[in-house]
């Protein structure tokens, strides 16, 4: 995922308008968070801060491609385009906060929404709030963005945030994979036979396997690229869109990290008793 300039990734000239209007860090300007209280203070306690928020957004045409009634199988061109789409909708996420000078985006959101414009159609949607560390990063170069020199991204909550930079790691971005696959309908005599009984059906069990370790597999490669130290706060979710019930996605995505420091302590919560009466 590349974050350069705005216009040419296809951020639009009102969001330039927006994000030149809020003026981080000069007299008078404002911030943008969507944030909740409590993570906006452990965001700040950190030593970021917010901003501005940013957004991202395709809306995506997803081809047609049929699998074999029969047969388990993932169907490449659905994968692709499901890449693609989140991956154009991170890309213009990642622009705007650089246009504000970002070094990082936190509690980034994924969605993808079904539109009326058509049944193969769906927008895609990247949402998180810009910060702006307040000092440089422990070690190396002092930059807190990534390798390739784009704000980290992050879909940790704030609290889970100010834990991992109070423990010396750093967030290096989000990273993801995913797998459409069409899981084979089974055959009418295996329908029959297995009425009564208690069995794995064998060749969904592969089906979901497979595609899971696909979707798991390329998030790792991610990472990998990023340099990663490891990925934190994975989740691994299906969807089934609006293909029907034997074409599922399978999504994987987290947070991958490096370290800042050699040790990873943080403080142990102590007790206070207060004195009052």
């Amino acid at each position: 995922m590349s974050a350069t300039d705005p216009a040419p990734q296809g951020v639009p000239a009102d969001a330039m308008r927006r994000l030149a209007d809020l003026r981080p860090g000069q007299p008078g300007g404002l911030f943008t968070s969507d944030l909740s209280v409590n993570e906006f203070l452990l965001v700040r306690e950190a030593g970021f801060r917010p901003i501005g928020l940013v957004l991202g957004s395709s809306i995506y045409h997803v081809g047609i491609q049929l699998g074999r009634w029969g047969k388990n199988q993932e169907l490449t061109t659905l994968s692709q385009a499901m890449y693609h789409a989140r991956e154009l909708a991170m890309t213009r996420m990642e622009a705007e906060a650089a246009q504000l000078g970002a070094d990082g985006i936190v509690g980034v959101r994924l969605s993808v929404e079904a539109r009326e414009f058509g049944n193969d159609i769906a927008e895609f949607i990247a949402l998180g709030t810009a910060v702006k560390a307040d000092s440089p990063a422990p070690g190396g170069n002092g930059s807190w963005r990534n390798a390739k020199g784009q704000p980290f991204t992050s879909d940790l909550s704030g609290q889970d945030f100010w834990t991992l930079i109070r423990a010396g790691y750093a967030p290096l971005g989000m990273v993801m994979g995913t797998c459409v696959y069409h899981i084979a309908h089974q055959k009418l005599g295996s329908v029959f036979s297995n009425i009564g009984k208690n069995v794995e059906i064998e060749p969904f069990t592969q089906a979901l396997y497979d595609a899971r370790e696909l979707a798991m597999e390329r998030m790792q490669n991610e990472a990998e690229e990023l340099h990663a130290e490891g990925i934190v706060g994975v989740q691994l979710n299906a969807h089934n869109h609006r293909w029907g019930g034997h074409t599922t996605e399978f999504f994987a995505i987290g947070t991958a990290v490096r370290p800042l420091r050699d040790d990873h302590v943080i403080e142990r919560p102590t007790m206070v008793l207060s004195l009052d009466g």
